[in-house]
């Protein structure tokens, strides 16, 4: 069958909802307790509005940036999400696709396929990490990550134990297993086309975490990689320095809301800082990451550079937050959807609509570059913005 383009990410989506089993699609929306702050990611964006030019527009625009160190064709990055088994390929073809569009990919150590694997397919690949296991186990990750070829590390800390959701949460199982595929049976019969193409590769979906396993041993299942972080000592500012000091190359600490520990961050020598509320899956009641932002870019953005993961779903969001201030953005269920309604394909068609999103807002705005946009070019509403912390 031949691919289908889809225009918008929120089309993108409706074909993933009617490809997913319940559970799974159920997975990628996600959010905690009443679903406050993954409300407020969406709705946010939708409150900035623009203030456009009519003539003396620009006939070519510029998207290129450098992040992390990287140069890429456009300020997106592939924000890391864990165990990808929405499709076969999941973060492989998801890596295809970033390297065919010149975007930088985080991949999770949480990820369905290695970091090797992921590695030899994009030469821009960002290495992501919670503070899991001792302090062994987490040099191993890192020394294990340069080998394979990954330029960066994203550091993971705005993820805390969900209290669980009003809406319920989706059955997970530990593994794909006879008595999982039992319990599954009557949403995958009503997708068959999911399980037509797994079963084409002749195998289940995997939910294991290989990243979190040494190399040559049987990884754990997503759970017991789980099981781990939530049995690690909580870090200090202290150990997020040790960290970062056993990296030598770009390192970024992704999940700031408060001007104060952005400072901190800035103080540990951190390259990038991603404002986050973990796409509403922390804290319920965290603020939107593009209300946070300006606050966040004030304090530290001459030192640091910050971006935005939250919200994203079209090029004009990007915009939005490039004009209060962000470096570059991070996509995360956008790209989700693009995989399950088309694997590698659809994560390109996302990109192309982000691009193209870009690219028609800064015509709009009269900008030739991405560099010129500045706070002038977005309408807030009266207290729109948060400023967390001092």
């Amino acid at each position: 069958m031949a691919y289908k383009w889809f225009e918008t990410v929120a089309v993108a989506q409706r074909r993933a909802e009617k490809y997913l089993p319940k559970s799974v699609y159920g997975a990628l929306i996600a959010g905690s307790e009443k679903g406050l702050s993954s409300k407020d990611n969406l709705e946010s964006f939708d409150q900035l509005g623009f203030a456009p030019h009519i003539a003396g527009l620009s006939n070519e625009r510029q998207m290129q940036t450098t992040l992390m160190g990287q140069s890429t064709s456009m300020p997106v990055i592939i924000s890391p999400t864990g165990v990808q088994a929405v499709h076969p390929d999941g973060e492989v073809a998801v890596a295809r696709a970033a390297a065919n569009r010149g975007v930088l990919m985080g991949l999770s150590s949480f990820a369905s396929k290695s970091v090797e694997d992921v590695c030899a397919v994009n030469n821009q690949v960002l290495f992501q990490m919670y503070w899991s296991g001792d302090r062994d186990t987490m040099v191993q990750r890192l020394i294990r990550a340069k080998a394979a070829g990954a330029k960066g590390i994203i550091l993971t800390l705005d993820w805390s134990f969900s209290n669980g959701r009003d809406w319920g949460s989706p059955w997970i199982p530990e593994k794909i297993n006879l008595k999982a595929m039992v319990k599954l049976a009557p949403e995958v019969i009503a997708r068959p086309r999911w399980l037509t193409k797994f079963a084409m590769t002749g195998r289940f979906p995997d939910l294991g975490a290989p990243n979190m396993a040494p190399v040559g041993t049987k990884p754990p299942t997503f759970f017991g990689a789980y099981y781990e972080w939530m049995q690690s000592p909580l870090p200090s500012w202290d150990d997020i320095a040790w960290l970062r000091a056993q990296w030598d190359g770009p390192f970024m600490v992704k999940g700031v809301s408060r001007i104060d520990d952005a400072k901190r961050v800035v103080d540990l020598g951190a390259t990038a800082l991603s404002v986050s509320n973990h796409g509403g899956n922390n804290l319920d009641g965290t603020p939107a990451p593009i209300r946070s932002l300006p606050a966040v870019v004030d304090a530290v953005g001459s030192q640091i550079e910050v971006l935005l993961d939250g919200g994203v779903r079209r090029g004009s969001d990007v915009v939005k937050a490039l004009a209060l201030g962000a470096k570059g953005v991070m996509i995360g269920r956008a790209y989700l959807w693009g995989l399950s309604a088309g694997g590698q394909a659809g994560v390109e068609n996302v990109l192309d609509v982000i691009r193209g999103g870009i690219d028609s807002t800064l015509l709009g705005l009269g900008k030739s570059n991405i560099n010129e946009l500045t706070r002038d070019d977005v309408v807030a509403p009266e207290g729109f913005f948060r400023k967390l912390g001092s």
